[in-house]
């Protein structure tokens, strides 16, 4: 019988030979895949590798897209909302704050009132359901004798994902209860990730690859109409059509057009506002439920405080697993590689912000995204800016 370590000897045989294989400037997908697919461990099931590889880009790619083509845009909804007064026949502001920042509220910008503006986020993703994708830990294969616990054979993947986003934005009121908006997000998308596996404590590079991709994501146009409005309570009916304008392979649209049906609830007491929503998503990346939530607190006349808690679940594999079978080419071995879980992909954050009146017609909003989930790609604290300018007031 083979010693254990001429078995060991073996599967080295080949790595010593191996040099780093780098990878010039393609799709981001593309180079996902080289990453993954660009393995070192002796596994014994070329089938089984390419199956785990490609679920594995699979994963990450429709957690990619979950986070870029199905991004939360800025509410359709100005920051100021006007209204008839027909005891006096002029037209007055509705609301003393000036609204959300994703979540939208029941009351429409008003007849004639147009709104336009432009905001800045950056995704700096770092882990995938909760492994480090940014250290050098995480493990893609490996292989390990059955009476040990760690790995003598492991690939693990450093991947750097970041998404710079720019979204320009713009709605009008065409009555006093039906607006309409268009939302178009601009996307840096830049990937750059190295494989390396450590044989017994010694490390071999064995691929190299970046990717970087610019342009303009899938666009939104919304329809908002307020079903029942008095004394700032307000039920209200949206239809977002997301279009597919951003391109697939470079992971900046989904492929297919979406179309999502939301219902709206507001509250508005004094300085307090809260408003609900929930909606259903068809098509696109997948099938989609939201669930979002809101409270503003009027500070000053020119200072709304905000809170936001957004929920999403998608009806798309988004999680990983590790998975271990017996090595078919060396007695015990087992061979671990990763697979995809088949649950849905929950999506959770939080937005603290402040919008701040900085003219009669110009509206500066900041906030800060933090994920309350761990589960799919996950961006710490996404930092967001806008701009908000409303004409005709």
């Amino acid at each position: 019988m083979i010693s254990r370590t001429h078995r060991v000897a073996t599967l080295a045989l080949g790595l010593l030979l191996l040099a780093a294989a780098p990878a010039g400037a393609q799709t981001v997908s593309s180079v996902l895949n080289f990453l993954l697919t660009n393995q070192s461990v002796q596994t014994g099931s070329v089938e089984r590798d390419r199956v785990a590889a490609q679920a594995t880009t699979d994963t990450i790619s429709r957690a990619l897209l979950a986070n870029l083509a199905t991004l939360p845009v800025p509410t359709s909804s100005s920051g100021f909302t006007y209204h008839l007064n027909p005891e006096l026949g002029t037209v007055e502001r509705a609301t003393k704050s000036f609204g959300p920042f994703f979540v939208e509220r029941a009351q429409t910008a008003g007849r004639g009132q147009a709104s336009a503006g432009v905001t800045f986020e950056h995704l700096h993703f770092t882990s995938l359901d909760g492994r480090s994708l940014r250290d050098g830990t995480f493990v893609t294969t490996a292989n390990k004798f059955t009476d040990e616990t760690t790995p003598f054979d492991v690939d693990q993947l450093t991947l750097n994902i970041d998404a710079s986003v720019a979204t320009l934005y713009g709605n009008v009121g065409v009555t006093d209860r039906l607006e309409i908006g268009v939302a178009a997000p601009f996307v840096r998308l830049m990937v750059d990730g190295a494989r390396v596996d450590t044989y017994r404590g010694r490390q071999f590079t064995q691929a190299t690859a970046n990717a970087q991709a610019v342009g303009l994501a899938d666009i939104i146009a919304r329809a908002k109409y307020t079903l029942y409005h008095a004394d700032g309570d307000g039920v209200a009916a949206a239809v977002d059509v997301r279009l597919p304008t951003g391109r697939q392979d470079d992971l900046l649209g989904a492929g297919t057009s979406a179309v999502k049906f939301s219902g709206i609830g507001s509250i508005e007491r004094g300085l307090l506002a809260a408003h609900v929503n929930g909606g259903l998503s068809f098509g696109g990346l997948a099938r989609e439920f939201v669930y979002d939530g809101a409270i503003e607190v009027a500070a000053t006349p020119k200072t709304t405080i905000i809170g936001e808690l957004l929920g999403r679940t998608i009806d798309s594999p988004g999680h990983i697993v590790q998975v271990s079978a017996p090595n078919p080419a060396i007695a015990g071995v087992q061979t671990l590689r990763l697979a995809p879980d088949d649950s849905m992909l929950q999506i959770l954050t939080f937005v603290p912000g402040i919008k701040w009146n900085l003219s009669s017609t110009w509206i500066l909003a900041a906030n800060v995204s933090i994920p309350l989930s761990s589960g799919g790609l996950n961006a710490p604290i996404t930092p967001f800016i806008g701009l908000d300018y409303t004409l005709g007031r």
